[in-house]
């Protein structure tokens, strides 16, 4: 053995005794190692809300479901229910639901004017929808039918009223909307909250579809 060979350090591959670290897998992320980007984060977490908020009308769905016939001898849904106002309202909401989606077109196409024009389109078939529900809970309260008449009614001003006041946080939520985009711009954060608000809008369109069904077709049967 040299004298070169007597005092060379043993074979490191990887380099250890020099300060040298074996190099890490890129892990999937931001940056290396590092968090998901925010929008991920923000994308997942908005996904797993609108989820639970699908399981609670479920819930009531089941509630009304077993509680419809329960009226304690007083006006069942058939007595009591609007057709037409009812016809109204989905007309409404559906509408609502087309005009949010072209302004999600004109954001994609950064058109601030469409934008706003479809934006209050959605507010006003949103506000629309409001005053409707608002006027047919009137109606029946002047009735005597109000939610303490009887568990059917009880069970249906619940799973009706959440519905509506899901509506009324987004027709505000919508608002704020037109404001950030017009003091920001199309930023990517203002992006994503706007994504995430038509994602919302759209989850309410779909759970009245089930909650017209549900409550207002099935329910309204003798």
């Amino acid at each position: 053995m040299t004298a070169a060979e007597a005092f060379s350090p043993p074979h490191d591959p990887y380099k250890l005794g020099h300060g040298h670290a074996p190099s890490r897998p890129h892990a999937p992320g931001h940056g290396e190692g590092g968090p998901a980007p925010k929008r991920i984060v923000v994308g997942f977490g908005f996904w797993i809300f609108l989820l639970s908020d699908i399981v609670m009308f479920a819930g009531f769905f089941a509630g009304y479901a077993v509680l419809h016939g329960a009226t304690a001898g007083g006006p069942t849904g058939a007595q009591l229910f609007d057709w037409r106002n009812t016809a109204i309202e989905t007309a409404c909401l559906l509408l609502s639901s087309f005009t949010c989606g072209l302004a999600g077109a004109a954001v994609g196409a950064r058109k601030s004017s469409w934008f706003y024009l479809a934006m209050t389109a959605t507010f006003l078939l949103g506000a629309t929808f409001i005053a409707l529900e608002a006027r047919e809970f009137e109606g029946l309260v002047a009735l005597g039918a109000g939610p303490t008449r009887s568990a059917f009614l009880s069970a249906f001003f619940t799973v009706v009223g959440c519905h509506g006041l899901h509506v009324t946080v987004g027709l505000l939520w919508l608002l704020t909307m037109m404001a950030q985009i017009r003091a920001k711009g199309f930023r990517a954060d203002i992006l994503r909250r706007f994504l995430c608000f038509s994602l919302f809008w759209h989850a309410l369109d779909i759970i009245w579809v089930a909650l017209f069904t549900v409550v207002y077709l099935w329910g309204a049967q003798p």
